[in-house]
């Protein structure tokens, strides 16, 4: 993982979302505290495992003896019709803004309908092609969204660049053959930073140094010196 301003080439960028375009953790947070509280569930262990996983995938690793289709229904329900305090992560905006709507896509592990009302109460465009967790049969840390986003985009997988903030996401990029750049904390695991290319705390501190109809150039300042 580079920790000094590095630069990056690719032919399109994969966004995810929750954590990279918006926040939304605290109220991804209540959401599940709340169905964990009234489940037995662990709570804390909940949130912990939530991070780059789709909501049936989370229900069967924390409560495998619920029915995982009920509970996961019931956690999107809110999902999809709560969006207090959602924003956009600084410098989301002026990244998308700078990029041509054919060279980004967003992978994300929720419905189509969480990931466009988050997009819109965040004030961020809707991508051409947005990857939802209703689009592919296993989610992260399995390759299949990152890799459907690629072949959309005519890009081959080896050409694109992921931009990512959970390890499940960060496993995904790396099982479909990408280059990834990660978003926020800096990883504790050794392992998870070794598979980034890149690390910046935020998208304020990426900017575009190059951009044309088939190809991007990314200059990274995780230490925002740019």
């Amino acid at each position: 993982m580079a920790n000094d301003g590095t630069t990056l080439d690719c032919d399109a960028i994969l966004f995810d979302l929750d954590g990279v375009l918006v926040d939304s953790h605290p109220l991804i947070e209540r959401i599940l505290r709340t169905w964990a509280i009234g489940r037995g569930v662990d709570p804390n262990g909940a949130v912990a495992a939530s991070h780059g996983r789709r909501d049936i995938d989370l229900v069967r690793m924390v409560a495998p003896t619920l029915d995982a289709e009920v509970e996961a229904a019931w956690i999107v329900a809110r999902e999809e019709r709560d969006f207090t305090g959602i924003c956009a992560i600084p410098g989301a905006a002026g990244l998308l803004a700078a990029l041509p709507a054919s060279r980004w896509a967003i992978v994300t592990s929720g419905t189509r309908r969480v990931a466009t009302g988050r997009l819109r109460a965040a004030a961020l465009p809707e991508p051409v092609y947005l990857i939802a967790a209703e689009d592919v049969r296993e989610g992260k840390p399995a390759p299949e969204g990152y890799l459907r986003a690629a072949g959309l985009l005519g890009v081959r997988p080896e050409r694109c660049l992921v931009v990512e903030d959970a390890e499940s996401g960060v496993r995904a990029a790396e099982a479909a053959g990408m280059r990834c750049l990660g978003i926020g904390a800096a990883p504790a695991d050794a392992a998870i930073g070794a598979s980034l290319d890149a690390w910046a705390a935020d998208l304020r501190t990426v900017e575009t140094e190059l951009v044309t109809a088939g190809h991007v150039r990314l200059s990274i300042h995780p230490n925002g010196s740019n």
